[in-house]
C-alpha cells in the first residue's frame, strides 16, 4: 500500500479516537459517574465490543450516510474527517458530549458545497429527522423502563448488598450492549467517508470466509475508537454521569439501556428486514447522535420526577454544541479543501462528467422521465452536478426524484468486466447464478453503471430489482449494494 494512503488515512484513525474520547461516555459515562463500576473496567468492555459491533454490523448505518454524499478522492475523504475530528475534539476539550454523526454530516455537506456535487435531500431529511427522534424516542423508552425496574425493586425487597452487585453487572452487561450499537451505528461516522475511495481490497480469511475491504476499514476505525476510551474519555464520562443531572445507580442502568435500544434501532438490518418482510413500515438505517440518546434518556428520567433535578442550564449547552457541530465542521471542511487543494496541490474530488448521449436520452424515455425538454442539452457534457441541474433546471422543472435519476443515468464512467477479477469474486456474498452471470460479460465495457445493470439482470433474474415496496425494500437495498461492489471492483483507474 502507498505510503500516501496511511497518510490520508489518519485522520480517520483521529476521527475515531475523538469518537471514543468523547461517545463512549455515553456508554459508560453514567455507570463511572456514580462509581458503580471502575473506568478501566469500563474502557476493557467498551473497546472490544465496539470492535465487534463496527466489524460485524457498521455496514447498515454507513448506506445513508454514503447517499448524503459520496466523497471520490482520498485527500477529500481524509480532510472530511479531520475537519470533523477538530470539531468533536474541540468540543470534547470543552468538555461538551457532541455527536461525531453531526460532525461528519456538516463536513459532507462542506466537500459537497466545494466540489459542487449535489446533497442528497432526502437522505438529509431523514438524517435530521432522526436527530430530532432520538432524543424524544430515548426519553419515551427511559421512562416506561425506569418505572418497571422500579416496581420490580420494589417487589423484590432485595438486600442493599445484592442489589448493588446485581446493579453492578447489570451496569457492565448495558455497557457492553451499549457498545456493540455504539459500533454499529457509529463507525459509519469515523470510516464511511472513506468507503467510496477505499484503497483496501477483499481477502479470504482460510477460504472460510471473506474480509471485505470496508470491514477492513471499519475494523482500523475500531481500534482507534478503542484507543480514544482508554486516553481521554474519562473526564467527559463525567460530565455526562453526574453534570446533567444526578443519576442513582438504577436510573444509570436505565439511561445505557435506552440509548443502546435507540442505536440498535437505527443499525439493525435484521430488524429492517424482519419489518419489510411483514410489510411493517423499517426504521431509517442512520447514524444517529449516541449523546443525544444518552441526553433524551437523561430528561426522560429526570421529567418523570418532576423535572426538578435537571440542571437545564447544562443542557442548554449540550444543545448549542449540537446546533454549531455541524455548522462549525462544514466550513472548516470548506476552508480547508481549498489549502488543500491550492496550497498543497491534491486532488480533493474526481471530477464526475455527465453527459446526455443518445443512449442516455434513449434510456430516460424508457424511464418515464422528461427528456423531449432536455434535447437542447444532447451531447453537452458537465464535470459538475451542480451544473448540470443548473442547465436542467433552465429548461424544465423537475422534481427532486427525477433530478436524482437523470444525474443517476447521466453520469459516466469506465468499467471492464476483467475475467481475472471475476474468478475472485466472493462466492459467500454473491450468488453462483450473479457469479456466473458477470462471467458473461466478461471482455465488455460499459460507459454507465446503468447499463451494467441492465445487462446484469438480462442475464440473471438474481440480479432483478422489484417494484419499490415495503416488501421489495430488503431485497432492493442488498441488491443495490451488490451492484455498487461490482461497480467499484470493475472500475478502471486511470
Amino acid at each position: 500500500m502507498d505510503f500516501t494512503v496511511l497518510i490520508f488515512l489518519t485522520s480517520g484513525l483521529f476521527l475515531g479516537w475523538s469518537l471514543g474520547a468523547n461517545d463512549a461516555a455515553n456508554v459508560f459515562g453514567t455507570a463511572v459517574g456514580t462509581r458503580m463500576v471502575r473506568f478501566a473496567t469500563a474502557a476493557v468492555v467498551s473497546s472490544i465490543f465496539i470492535i465487534l459491533g463496527s466489524v460485524l454490523s457498521g455496514a447498515g448505518a454507513a448506506h445513508t450516510l454514503g447517499k448524503l454524499g459520496s466523497i471520490n478522492a482520498l485527500a477529500g475523504s481524509f480532510m472530511a474527517a479531520l475537519a470533523a475530528a477538530m470539531t468533536v475534539y474541540a468540543m470534547t476539550k470543552l468538555e461538551l458530549p457532541v455527536s461525531t454523526s453531526q460532525a461528519i454530516v456538516g463536513a459532507i455537506i462542506g466537500w459537497n458545497l466545494f466540489s459542487g456535487s449535489v446533497t442528497d435531500a432526502n437522505a438529509l431529511i431523514k438524517i435530521l429527522g432522526t436527530w430530532v427522534a432520538c432524543p424524544i424516542l430515548a426519553a419515551a423508552i427511559a421512562a416506561p423502563i425506569y418505572l418497571g425496574i422500579q416496581r420490580l425493586l420494589s417487589w423484590a425487597k432485595l438486600h442493599i448488598l445484592r442489589r448493588d452487585v446485581y446493579t453492578r453487572i447489570a451496569l457492565i452487561l448495558a455497557g457492553a450492549f451499549g457498545s456493540y450499537s455504539l459500533g454499529a451505528n457509529n463507525i459509519a461516522n469515523v470510516m464511511g467517508v472513506f468507503v467510496p475511495a477505499s484503497p483496501f481490497t477483499d481477502f479470504k480469511v482460510a477460504d472460510a470466509f471473506t474480509f471485505t475491504g470496508i470491514q477492513q476499514l471499519f475494523l482500523l476505525g475500531a481500534i482507534a475508537i478503542a484507543v480514544g476510551v482508554f486516553t481521554y474519555s474519562k473526564r467527559v464520562m463525567l460530565t455526562v454521569g453526574g453534570g446533567l443531572m444526578p443519576l442513582s445507580p438504577v436510573a444509570a442502568w436505565v439511561v445505557v439501556i435506552s440509548h443502546s435500544i435507540v442505536l440498535t434501532l437505527f443499525a439493525s438490518e435484521g430488524l429492517e428486514h424482519f419489518l419489510a418482510s411483514h410489510d411493517l413500515p423499517t426504521i431509517p438505517l442512520v447514524p444517529v447522535s449516541s449523546s443525544q440518546a444518552v441526553v433524551g434518556a437523561v430528561i426522560g428520567i429526570g421529567l418523570l420526577r418532576g423535572g426538578r433535578n435537571v440542571r437545564w442550564r447544562v443542557l442548554g449547552n449540550i444543545s448549542m454544541g449540537w446546533v454549531t457541530t455541524p455548522l462549525i465542521s462544514a466550513v472548516l471542511c470548506f476552508v480547508s479543501l481549498f489549502f488543500l487543494q491550492n496550497v498543497f496541490n491534491q486532488q480533493v474530488y474526481t471530477e464526475v462528467t455527465y453527459s446526455l448521449s443518445p443512449k442516455v436520452m434513449d434510456h430516460l424515455v424508457e424511464s418515464s422521465l422528461p427528456a423531449e425538454d432536455l434535447t437542447g442539452l444532447k451531447n453537452r457534457k458537465f464535470n459538475r452536478a451542480t451544473e448540470f441541474l443548473q442547465a436542467i433546471g433552465q429548461r424544465t422543472y423537475l422534481t427532486g426524484y427525477q433530478q436524482k435519476k437523470i444525474l443517476e443515468f447521466s453520469e459516466t464512467t469506465d468499467i471492464e468486466i476483467r475475467a481475472d477479477i471475476v474468478d475472485a469474486l466472493p462466492p459467500d456474498w454473491l450468488s453462483a447464478g450473479q457469479i456466473e452471470a458477470v462471467r458473461k460479460l466478461k471482455g465488455r465495457h460499459f460507459k454507465f453503471k446503468w447499463a451494467v445493470a441492465d445487462a446484469l439482470e438480462q442475464l440473471s433474474d438474481e440480479w432483478r430489482l422489484y417494484p419499490d415496496s415495503i416488501r421489495n425494500k430488503a431485497h432492493n437495498k442488498q441488491i443495490k449494494a451488490k451492484l455498487d461492489y461490482i461497480y467499484r471492483t470493475f472500475k478502471v483507474s486511470r
